[in-house]
């Protein structure tokens, strides 16, 4: 297709000089060069619960829709397009993905014909590069997602997360928590070359700014290791002597730390006070892999390195404490039994960020009232066409 080309440079053009509220105004300005009568980006809420519209200027008012039990949900969800006709028009949904991270979806809507899908799609694919870009300029769309005030402790902890899906052909990493207003001390990050994937995850102490600063230095320390080329002993010596110097002998913070060789599967630990890892096989526990749990970084020395070959088709299941504690308004707390069943269940048809949205809505659900701890969830696929299910 000859037009898709100057039409993605154009588009690309029109951007240079434009503030992030000027993108819902692009948005129908080229949605109607692909001869649809109106288009328009919904972006997906904080907790993923909502597509937000993002109208033009002058505009009519559209109302946000749920991505549970509608066709725009549908197209969020599968990552895949969907189309509806009806009263002499035709409307097409289109996933609005950066790589693999989900982050809503475009609204077009056609008197005639659709265009091209190829050209749709790349439409809705520069449009998530886009977001991306220009939401270092502004708050237009972090403004539109949120439901209600972040914390500030939440605040440095958002900035401080890597993107909360990532897949290759043989890796699959997705990851979710709540609450997303309030997020305290709970923190995840990775980093993936050619030859290898390193993920970790953290829980500081406590639940305020205080707790957000000990996890941010938990994080910087894993980045400032993974990029020194430190082994995974030697990066929780550097994360656990960062809280240590510049905290007090009550602060610490509890994580794992991992690397995983992505050609031949194997998968390498250590614990600092936390949880154990979970492998997940054909959809039950094969083994918790709690061999060593070590102190918690600032108190002491991690564990010693374990190692687990992968079978194709694992997953690894990373998680906090705030997840076993939601309590039900009986006091029940959430079952490890429960999690796993769920995200066998779900995974089953979903891809894997779907899987985490659905998993912790779920937990938000269990828990009666506000949670009382962050709840936080990591999981790692070894699988060959992991990546496949999340192209759009």
């Amino acid at each position: 297709m000859n037009r898709e080309q100057p039409l993605l440079n154009a588009l690309l053009a029109a951007t240079h000089l434009v503030v992030p509220d000027d993108v819902p105004a692009l948005v129908q300005t080229f949605a109607e060069r692909l001869h649809a009568d109106t288009g328009t980006l919904y972006l997906a809420d904080s907790e993923q619960r909502q597509l937000v519209p993002l109208p033009p200027p002058g505009g009519p008012d559209v109302e946000a829709v749920t991505i549970t039990g509608t066709l725009a949900g549908r197209c969020f969800r599968s990552v895949t397009p969907v189309e509806m006709e009806g009263d002499g028009s035709t409307t097409v949904w289109m996933p609005v993905v950066d790589g693999t991270e989900r982050l809503g979806v475009l609204q077009l809507v056609f008197a005639g014909k659709p265009a091209d899908e190829d050209e749709m799609k790349a439409f809705a694919g520069l449009l998530a590069e886009i977001v991306m870009t220009k939401s270092a300029y502004g708050d237009f769309f972090e403004l539109a997602r949120r439901r209600e005030p972040f914390t500030i402790a939440a605040e440095l902890l958002w900035q401080l997360l890597p993107p909360l899906t990532f897949a290759t052909h043989d890796l699959a990493i997705a990851a979710s928590f709540v609450p997303t207003a309030c997020l305290g001390g709970d923190a995840f990050d990775y980093g993936v070359d050619a030859t290898t994937a390193e993920i970790a995850i953290f829980d500081a102490l406590g639940h305020d700014l205080d707790a957000g600063l000990l996890a941010t230095t938990a994080v910087a320390g894993f980045r400032n290791g993974r990029r020194n080329g430190f082994s995974l002993e030697r990066k929780a010596q550097h994360i656990g002597d960062a809280i240590a110097e510049h905290f007090d002998v009550s602060k610490f913070v509890t994580g794992i730390l991992t690397d995983l060789d992505i050609a031949s599967g194997r998968f390498s630990w250590c614990v600092a006070g936390h949880p154990a890892p979970l492998l997940l096989r054909g959809g039950r526990v094969v083994k918790h892999l709690d061999r060593g749990i070590g102190q918690p970084f600032g108190v002491g020395p991690a564990s010693e390195v374990f190692t687990e070959q992968l079978e194709r088709g694992d997953r690894v299941l990373l998680y906090t404490d705030g997840v076993t504690e939601a309590r039900d308004e009986a006091g029940q707390f959430f079952q490890l039994e429960k999690l796993v069943d769920l995200v066998s269940r779900t995974s089953e048809h979903d891809p894997p960020p779907e899987t985490m949205r659905l998993l912790m809505h779920a937990i938000e659900e269990h828990n009666d009232g506000p949670m009382r701890d962050d709840a936080t969830v990591v999981l790692i696929e070894w699988r060959g066409d992991a990546g496949r299910q999340l192209e759009v």
